[in-house]
C-alpha cells in the first residue's frame, strides 16, 4: 500500500507526462522556459489571484515572500509551532524572531484568539499554516492584522493547495499565499518546487526579482535575492498533473469522508476518545494533504499497521518551540499545551486520490483490532 500514491498517479497521466517532458527536452530551455510562464498563468487562474510566481520550493516561497516584505534583523513574525520547520526556519534565516502561538486542537491550525497577545510593535508579518489540507481562519486573521496596522499575512498553504475557504481558493486569502509542489503534496512535481500568489503588483515584482538573484533585468541587481527559480522540467510535470487535479481533489475528499465514516462506525463516534478523526470547519473544504487522526496508543498502533504493510507518518512529533534549533527564540520556556498534547497523539494514514475502499477498510480494521 502506498502512502501518497505516486505510482498510481503516474500511470494515469503517463501519456501527458511523457509528452510534456519530451517538449522540454526538445527545446532545451531548462531554466525559465515557456512552461514556467504557462504554469504561472494557469495556477493564477485556478487560484483566482492576479499574480503567480513559481519558485524552487515551498520553503523558498516563504523566504522570498518575507524578503519582499522587507522582514529582517530584529523583526518578529507570528506563526504556529505545530508545522514543519520551514514555516519558522525562514523567519530565523532573515534574522527575525519566530513568535509561536498555540493551535486549535480540532483543526490543528493557529488559534486566532491567541494571536493578539503575541503582536508587538516589532511584528512585521503573520504566517498561519493551513495544515493537513484545510485553510486557517483567514478572515479573522486578516481582520486582526488590519486592526494592528495592516500587518501583512502570508498563508503557508503547502498542504492545502486546492482547498476552499468561504468559496475562495487557498493561496488567495491574504497578502501573499505560498504553496509547495514537493512530490507528496496534493499537487506535486518530481523534485522540489513551489509558488507564491498575490494580488499586489509591487510584491509580485519584488518576488520575481528576488527569485533571480534580485535582477530587474539581466545583470542589473536592484535588490538582494536568491537562486529561487523553479526548473522548467518540474513545471512541465505540474502542468501534466493540472488537468486532472480537480478530479483528484474530489477523490481525496471522498476518501477522507470514507475514512471518517469507517472509523466512526468502528468506534461508535463521537463518544469514543480512543480515535479522533479530522474536523473540517464550516465554510471550509479540505484537500486532505494528510488524513491525520489522534490516538491514545500511537506506538502500539504504528507497530501493528507497519506489520500489516500499512505505511504511516507522524506530522509532527515535536512542536517547533521544543526543537533545539528554536530554543533561543523560546528563552522564557513558553508552554503551548495544545501543540504539545496533539504532537503525542497524531498519526497520519495513507491518503491519495487513488486509494481504494478495500485498502481503507484494511487500515481501519487494523486500527479497530488494536483498540478493541
Amino acid at each position: 500500500m502506498e502512502f501518497v500514491g505516486l505510482k498510481a498517479q503516474q500511470s494515469a497521466i503517463k501519456h501527458e507526462l511523457d509528452r510534456r517532458i519530451a517538449i522540454v527536452l526538445e527545446h532545451g530551455q531548462f531554466i525559465m522556459g515557456p512552461e514556467v510562464y504557462e504554469l504561472e498563468e494557469k495556477l493564477a487562474s485556478f487560484v483566482g489571484a492576479k499574480f503567480c510566481i513559481t519558485v524552487s520550493s515551498g520553503t523558498d516561497a516563504l523566504l522570498i515572500s518575507l524578503m519582499a516584505l522587507g522582514v529582517g534583523l530584529g523583526d518578529e513574525v507570528v506563526t504556529t509551532p505545530f508545522t514543519f520547520a520551514s514555516s519558522a526556519e525562514v523567519i530565523a534565516l532573515l534574522g527575525a524572531k519566530p513568535v509561536f502561538v498555540d493551535i486549535n486542537p480540532t483543526t490543528y491550525n493557529i488559534d486566532v484568539s491567541q494571536i493578539e497577545v503575541a503582536i508587538t510593535p516589532r511584528t512585521k508579518a503573520i504566517i498561519p499554516v493551513s495544515l493537513f489540507g484545510q485553510p486557517a481562519d483567514m478572515d479573522a486573521i486578516n481582520e486582526l492584522a488590519k486592526r494592528f496596522g495592516k500587518i501583512p499575512v502570508i498563508e503557508d498553504a503547502a498542504q492545502s493547495f486546492g482547498a476552499l475557504y468561504k468559496g475562495k481558493r487557498s493561496c488567495n486569502l491574504s497578502t501573499l499565499g505560498c504553496t509547495s509542489f514537493f512530490p507528496s503534496k496534493p499537487l506535486g512535481c518530481y523534485g522540489d518546487g513551489g509558488a507564491i500568489f498575490t494580488n499586489d503588483a509591487n510584491l509580485a515584482q519584488a518576488c520575481c526579482e528576488i527569485r533571480v538573484h534580485g535582477q530587474s533585468k539581466r545583470y542589473f541587481h536592484s535588490r538582494i535575492g536568491v537562486g529561487g527559480r523553479m526548473d522548467t522540467l518540474q513545471c512541465a510535470v505540474v502542468l501534466a498533473k493540472l488537468d486532472r487535479f480537480e478530479w483528484e481533489i474530489e477523490q481525496r475528499q471522498i476518501i477522507g469522508a470514507r475514512y471518517t465514516d469507517l472509523i466512526s462506525n468502528a468506534f461508535k463516534m463521537p463518544n469514543d476518545s480512543r480515535v479522533t478523526t479530522p474536523s473540517i470547519s464550516i465554510g471550509n473544504s479540505s484537500v486532505f494533504g494528510q488524513y491525520t487522526i489522534q490516538v491514545e496508543n500511537r506506538e502500539v498502533l504504528v507497530k501493528a499497521l507497519n506489520e500489516s504493510s500499512i505505511p504511516t507518518a507522524i506530522h509532527y512529533p515535536i512542536p517547533l518551540h521544543l526543537q533545539p534549533a528554536f530554543f533561543e527564540y523560546n528563552s522564557v520556556k513558553i508552554k503551548l499545551p495544545m501543540s504539545e498534547y496533539v504532537s503525542k497523539r497524531v498519526l497520519s494514514l495513507p491518503m491519495h486520490a487513488y486509494l481504494t475502499p478495500t485498502n481503507q477498510q484494511r487500515v481501519v480494521e487494523t486500527i479497530a483490532t488494536v483498540n478493541k
